[in-house]
């Protein structure tokens, strides 16, 4: 069985947590050491425990709880290339820690095969993943203004997908954010909207995906109600339903849990 907890999703702080027979895998590191550390107890773990901690990219909400957490597990840093530079330049002595991942193409991790691909985000070298399991693959594609070439290549086939669903357009459009701010998100290297998360949903779940978990959603111009309303119309259009869910912005999901069909690797 593999199955894969959120313990916070949007712009103040994003981790979460992949488990599959004893690979522990940390997902982005961005809240609190203490957090982090209370969300694995919840799960009957400590940091120790952790096969190694996967980073998407560099901005804070991604980082801010991984120097503290270096001083509790001793498992690899895996990060695409140009995100191990960065990290090498931020945090002293990390680079004995780092292990790089080739772009596109599948690295062993315990029980599971990570393959990291760009996606289009301002933060250099930012990138999605996909982890494969002998319980079926999961895809997480977050921080990007649209989905990359290699995204669209490498996502689907997957079971569960973490996808990202930040923002309505027209309520950030209106919104109080200054107008440079409001560019950088709508722009190509910003975030995804709740009409474009739709359109890859419905790609994904003609795929294969039978779970989709909406991720990343702003607290000031998005709600859960709108990014699920938004994809259900696209996926309802489509004749499809799949489970589809928002992730928690502060708190510890419940598991998201594969168990079925073996899958061929990639």
């Amino acid at each position: 069985m593999t199955t894969l907890h959120t313990l916070a999703s949007g712009s103040s702080g994003n981790a979460l947590v992949i488990s599959c027979g004893g690979t522990h895998l940390l997902v982005d590191a961005g809240i609190s050491c203490r957090r982090i550390t209370a969300g694995l107890r919840e799960l009957g773990l400590v940091p120790e425990d952790l096969t190694a901690v996967l980073i998407t990219h560099t901005h804070a909400d991604h980082v801010s709880g991984l120097q503290t957490l270096l001083k509790h597990t001793a498992c690899p840093i895996c990060a695409g290339e140009r995100v191990c530079r960065e990290l090498a330049y931020r945090y002293a002595g990390i680079g004995a820690r780092l292990l790089p991942l080739p772009l596109c193409r599948p690295w062993t991790l315990g029980e599971a095969e990570a393959t990291v691909f760009p996606t289009s985000h301002d933060a250099p070298g930012s990138c999605g993943l996909r982890l494969d399991t002998p319980f079926g693959g999961i895809g997480i594609l977050t921080d990007t203004g649209f989905v990359t070439d290699e995204a669209a290549d490498i996502l689907p086939g997957v079971d569960l997908a973490v996808l990202e669903a930040n923002h309505d357009v027209e309520t950030l459009r209106s919104g109080p954010y200054p107008l440079y701010l409001k560019q950088r998100i709508l722009g190509g290297r910003g975030h995804l909207c709740n009409e474009d998360a739709a359109r890859f949903a419905v790609t994904l779940t003609e795929s294969g995906a039978s779970e989709l978990i909406l991720a990343h959603l702003s607290r000031e111009n998005n709600t859960p109600v709108m990014a699920l309303r938004a994809v259900e119309t696209a996926l309802s259009a489509a004749g499809l339903s799949p489970l589809l869910s928002a992730a928690p912005r502060e708190s510890l999901s419940g598991a998201h849990t594969l168990s079925g069909r073996a899958v061929c690797r990639r």
